[in-house]
Parts: structure tokens; C-alpha cells; sequence
């Protein structure tokens, strides 16, 4: 066996089907008194309902989260914590949302309960993306990993179909990129597997039957498991290219990790042999990138950047950027191999070795 190093990550995890009764159990654990909720402005009234749950441990609602954690917008949620005297942090939602709070919980170190209505999976990872003046920075920091992450199956029974996929599969790819991660270990390579087949089983019942609570059940295992993969170890070009595609374009996290999974993929495939040979049995499928790519399709998810508000001089400004300050990866980067990966993903085309 390979040497290696395992860094876990120090996060409380409630799971199960009705556990967001717990939240006021979990405030108090945290001895917080006025928790300021946070959500995107379409789940504001599920946000406001909860804080009328809490009573007086509520100091307010903050429904201004967004894609991609504009620097701006949590600048104006850090003026809405001081008015309130907020003491603590309840993140319900997305990516988005999570986002938020990391990037509030960065700058004041205030703790965080995250209640995910998604696949995302960011909640488990002390990784911060912030957008300002269309770049996206990534960071890691110990300050924004969550506290208490509570998962509530019933929380993600109303996420509509399309967004179940695209989420799911973003998920998928954290996990798929920490097999072949340079801190890759046995210990992640369990739960990554253990994710990967999870939501590969989990997606297609989704699509065609949404209140499936078994396989809603699964895919949110699945998406926990994810997220501990991504916040384990390290990135490399499909978490590259996913947020330079999204801070350049401003497109759809979710939408944008399904197209580029199978083309990043495709691209490491011949330098990663061993897990291209775990993904086969895996997958049931000779060429996993392929696999991935007919899975997006199968539940209905778009394959083209095209489709998702790239503008067809992105191809080559994605291209510089991506090559500029990569992070590491088991493929060395040649601009030519890269642009063509991202000319085949902007067309939607299968991915190629």
C-alpha cells in the first residue's frame, strides 16, 4: 500500500427524515441565542417560516444569497449581521446559500448549522469560492467549515426534477475527481465509491419518480459522502475548469460540473489507469467518461455550455484562464488538448481521451 496522509474534517452530521425539528436542539448545543437565517430570494418564505419556528432564537432572515458568493452580496449580508447582532448562522438551501454563510463565517467567525435542500455537498468542506469583477477565487480555511450540517430527506422531496440531476451529478464529480486527487487514500476512495454508486442508482428512480423517498434517501447519503471527498483532499482540472467557466460567465454551478465531469474525465482517463479500472466495474460501462455523459443525459440534464449562457468567444478566454495558476493535476495541461475539451463540452459533443 501507497503512503498516505487523511485529514478529517471535524463536522457534527444529523441525518434522517424529519431531523430539521432538531434545529433548536442544535442552537442551544451551540449556545447561540440569535441565529440569522439565510436563503436565496425564491426560498425566502421557507426561510421566514422557519425563523417563525425558532421564536425569539431567531434575530432575522437574510434571503440574498446567490451564485458564485459575489463578494458584494456578502458584504451587504455582514451589514444585515451587525444591525441584528447576530450571533450565529442557519444556511438553508443550495450551494448558494451555504456559500453565504461560509463566506460570512470567514470574516467573522460566526458559527454555522447548514440544512442542505440539494446534492451539493459543499457543506462539508472548509472550501470557500468567492466571485468578484468575474474571477472566482477559491480558498480553504478551517473558519467556513459548517458546525452542524442537519440533512433532512424532507427537505429535498419538493427539489424539482432537473435540479435533483444536475445537483446529484455535481456531486458525483467531487467524488470522481478525489480518486485520482494527489492526496488521495483508501479512506476516501471508500466513500467515494460508496457515493459514486450511490447516486449513479439514485438519479435515474429521481427522474422518473421525484417523491421516491428511498431514492431521495440515497442520493442525499450519496451527497453527503460527496462533500467529505471534496473537502478531504485536493482539486484538480474539472474543479478548475467548473469555476472558470462559472466566475468568467456567470453560469449555473450545478449545470456546469454535469457537462464538464465527463470531458475532465476523458482527459486524466490516460493517467489514471487504476481508477479508470474502478470506475468500469463501478459503472458497468468501458468507458466511464462516456458513462457519465449518458447518465446526464438519461435524466434529462443539458450537455452543452452552449445551452447554459456561454458565449462562443468563451471558449478561448476559458481556455487562458484555465491555464493560468492550475491546480495540480495527474495530466499535465496542453492548451490545445484543454481547448478542445472545452470546445466539445460548449458543444455538448461525447467526450474524447
Amino acid at each position: 500500500m501507497k503512503s498516505f496522509v487523511y485529514n478529517g474534517q471535524p463536522a457534527r452530521v444529523v441525518f434522517g427524515s424529519g431531523t430539521i425539528a432538531r434545529l433548536p436542539e442544535e442552537i442551544d448545543r451551540l449556545g447561540l441565542k440569535r441565529v440569522l437565517v439565510l436563503a436565496t430570494p425564491p426560498q425566502e418564505a421557507k426561510a421566514r417560516r422557519l425563523a417563525g419556528s425558532l421564536g425569539s432564537l431567531a434575530a432575522g432572515v437574510y434571503a440574498g444569497a446567490t451564485m458564485h458568493t459575489p463578494v458584494s452580496v456578502t458584504e451587504d449580508a455582514l451589514r444585515v449581521v451587525a444591525e441584528l447582532k447576530a450571533d450565529g448562522l442557519v444556511a438553508v438551501g443550495g450551494g448558494s446559500t451555504t456559500g453565504l454563510a461560509k463566506a460570512i463565517a470567514l470574516r467573522t467567525d460566526l458559527p454555522q448549522i447548514v440544512m442542505p435542500t440539494t446534492y451539493a455537498g459543499s457543506e462539508m468542506t472548509p472550501i470557500l469560492g468567492e466571485t468578484k469583477d468575474g474571477v472566482k477565487v477559491t480558498q480553504s480555511s478551517p473558519r467556513v467549515l459548517p458546525e452542524v450540517v442537519i440533512y433532512d430527506v424532507d427537505l429535498t422531496m419538493t427539489l424539482p426534477v432537473s435540479l435533483s440531476g444536475t445537483s446529484g451529478m455535481n456531486a458525483i464529480a467531487h467524488a470522481v475527481e478525489a480518486l485520482y486527487a494527489r492526496e488521495s487514500n483508501p479512506v476516501i476512495n471508500l466513500m467515494a465509491t460508496e457515493a459514486i454508486g450511490a447516486l449513479v442508482s439514485a438519479l435515474p428512480v429521481i427522474a422518473e419518480k421525484p417523491h421516491d423517498r428511498d431514492a431521495r434517501s440515497e442520493a442525499l447519503y450519496g451527497a453527503w459522502l460527496c462533500g467529505i471527498c471534496l473537502g478531504s483532499v485536493g482539486m484538480a482540472l474539472h474543479h478548475k475548469l467548473c469555476h472558470t467557466l462559472g466566475g468568467s460567465f456567470d453560469l449555473p454551478h450545478a449545470e456546469t460540473h454535469t457537462i464538464v465531469l465527463p470531458h475532465a474525465l476523458a482527459y486524466n482517463a490516460p493517467a489514471v489507469p487504476a481508477v479508470m479500472q474502478t470506475l468500469r466495474a463501478l459503472l458497468k460501462a468501458d468507458d466511464p467518461a462516456k458513462a457519465f455523459y449518458d447518465l446526464a443525459g438519461r435524466i434529462g440534464a443539458r450537455r452543452a455550455l452552449s445551452e447554459i449562457g456561454m458565449p462562443p468567444d468563451g471558449i478561448d478566454i476559458a481556455t487562458d484562464r484555465a491555464l493560468a495558476n492550475p491546480y495540480w493535476n495527474p495530466r499535465s495541461l496542453e492548451r490545445e488538448p484543454i481547448r478542445g475539451l472545452i470546445a466539445r463540452a460548449y458543444a455538448g459533443e461525447p467526450p474524447q481521451a
